[in-house]
Parts: structure tokens; sequence; C-alpha cells
């Protein structure tokens, strides 16, 4: 048993001091495109440290431009708009395929890196993984598809709930295409499924409110950077509905979440700043493969399921990577 620190999806956008317009210009210049808000700490990160492994760093030979949209979708556009006025030479996006779609519809000459797209290819990003064509390419996360195996996971912890919910972001565009998913998963399961929507943070408390209404025994929560940026929030709400709940990300169960099933997103960054050092080096994105993870971590955190009531399955705790106990 081990714990994993898990780096917040910055992408390791630092705040620089400002540099002289001919500096700027002598230097390559990274535009990051975040669907997130700046956190307290900038002063690095995964994707920074994927750069420094290209020999790129920032403020010695590399300017970093960050544009923070704060969990608002519509402000992507406008953001990435004023990286393309200032003619950066690569866009890293990081918060998902909202952020990802922004940068494609914005420009077709300047190079993307996109992580945590669930389908780079369903949504029009890339023309195939292998060849992903045109200016784009980078890392998917495939986080949609990973939702059944969570409500396979959340039908095993809690087998006596005929019903299970799950928690959407309305806003974001693969939310129809993973409901549908979601849909068929349940019914193999044999439960039934609650939609439950929420894009602003005073539905998601409207949302935990119905939950007692729907009949829900347990809850898979979509791993939305929205939903990723109010942990805190949810955790506390299933916690004090008493609701067992899923999540795709690590950091969900290190602040007291039950259990998560999901992939690495420290190690997609770096991997996204090694791509843009490559590419800042000459490399074409359409040269560079769409990648997808390989490997998925599920953490169980014990003291949640007592709290609960709950007795995690041996099966589970045998799979899970990390145990908090």
């Amino acid at each position: 048993m081990h714990r994993r620190r898990f780096i917040a999806l910055l992408g390791g956008a630092i705040t620089l001091p400002c540099v002289a317009a001919a500096q700027q210009k002598a230097m390559p210049v990274i535009g990051f495109l975040n669907s997130f808000s700046p956190p307290p700490n900038r002063t690095g990160g995964p994707v920074s440290q994927g750069l420094s492994e290209t020999g790129y760093v920032a403020g010695q030979n590399v300017v970093f431009e960050p544009r923070w949209a704060e969990n608002h979708y519509d402000r992507l556009p406008a953001l990435v708009a004023d990286l393309v006025s200032r003619k950066v030479d690569v866009i890293v996006t990081i918060g998902g395929t909202p952020a990802a779609l922004a940068a494609k519809n914005a420009t077709s000459t300047i190079l993307i890196v996109f992580t945590s797209v669930s389908n780079p290819v369903g949504v029009g990003l890339v023309e195939g993984l292998a060849r992903p064509g045109g200016n784009v390419t980078g890392f998917s996360n495939i986080a949609a598809g990973l939702v059944p195996k969570e409500i396979e996971l959340i039908s095993e912890l809690v087998p006596r709930a005929s019903a299970i919910a799950l928690l959407v972001n309305p806003n974001n565009p693969t939310v129809d295409p993973l409901i549908r998913d979601a849909q068929e998963a349940a019914g193999a399961k044999g439960v039934r499924l609650e939609v439950m929507k929420a894009g602003a943070e005073d539905e998601i408390d409207g949302a935990f409110a119905s939950l007692v209404e729907l009949g829900a025994g347990g809850l898979v929560v979509d791993p939305d950077s929205f939903f990723s940026s109010r942990r805190e929030q949810i955790v506390a709400l299933a916690s004090r509905h008493a609701v067992p709940a899923i999540y795709g990300h690590r950091e969900f169960v290190a602040a007291g979440g039950l259990m998560s099933y999901g992939t690495d997103g420290t190690a997609m960054l770096r991997q996204a700043g090694i791509y843009a050092g490559r590419i800042l080096k000459g490399a074409k994105p359409a040269d560079l493969p769409v990648q997808q993870p390989t490997t998925f971590e599920l953490v169980v955190n014990l003291k949640t399921a007592k709290a609960l009531g709950l007795t995690v399955p041996p099966l589970i705790l045998v799979r899970a990577d990390e145990v908090i106990e």
C-alpha cells in the first residue's frame, strides 16, 4: 500500500515576471489553455517537468503564457483567441475536451497538444490515433469509456442497490455519449440509471438533494474538470447524504471519497510536456500519435467505507492499487 500524490491538473503553467518584448520574441512561447482555476502555488508541474526533459526551462529558453477559464467553458474561446493573437508557438490544453475543441476551432496553424480528452477521434480533434493529421495531437484518458467500469465497481460494492446515479456536467460536449454508455452498462448489471446534471456550484447541491427521491444506492461522478475543481464539496455532500460514490481521479479519495478508478493524470501531463518540447524542436503533430493510457488505478478508502457501514469485497481489495486506511 502506498500513497501517490496527485499533482493538480495544471500542466505546469506558471506565472513569470514580465519579460521584455525582445526577449519574448527570441524565445519560443507555449500557451497553456486551462479549464481550471489557477492554484495558489504555480511554481511548476508535470508539463514543466516533461519540457525540461527535452531541454526547455521556463524563463531560460521558453516563455509560458497561461490562461485560466476558472471552470467556465464559455470563456475558453476568448482565452485561446488571445493566445492565437499573440502568435504562441504551441498551445497545450488542459482540462479535457472543451479546452481542446476551443483550441482546434481557433487555429489551424498553431501546433496543439491536448490532454485528458476521452474520445479525440469521435469529437473531431484528430483523424485517427496513429495518424492524427493536421496541427493537433495529444493524450486521451478514455475517461468516458471508464464510466461503465465504474458502474460495475460501485454495483459490486453495493449489490443490493436497484438504482445508480450518474452526476454529469451538461456543458461538456461529450456528455450525451457518456450517458448512453452508462445506461448500457447499468442495464447489463440489472440496475436503473438516474442521471443528475450540474454545471454550476449551486446545481451540485441540488443534484445531491435529489438522491433520496431518486432512490439511488450508489453514485458515479463523471471525471469532468468542473467536478474535479469542486471535489471537496462533492466528497462532503456524498458523506452527508451517506451515498457510496466512485470517482475518476484519485484526488477525490485522498480528500475522503470512497473509491476511484482512472488514469494517472500526472504521468499524462509530463508526457504532454515532452510532446510540446519535441514540437518546439521541429516534430509535427501529424507525425506524433495520440497516446492512450495502458494502466488504470483503483484506489479505495477503507476509513470512508467504514463510516458508510460498508464492507469492501475482497475481490475489490485484491484489485486495488492503493488502499487508504
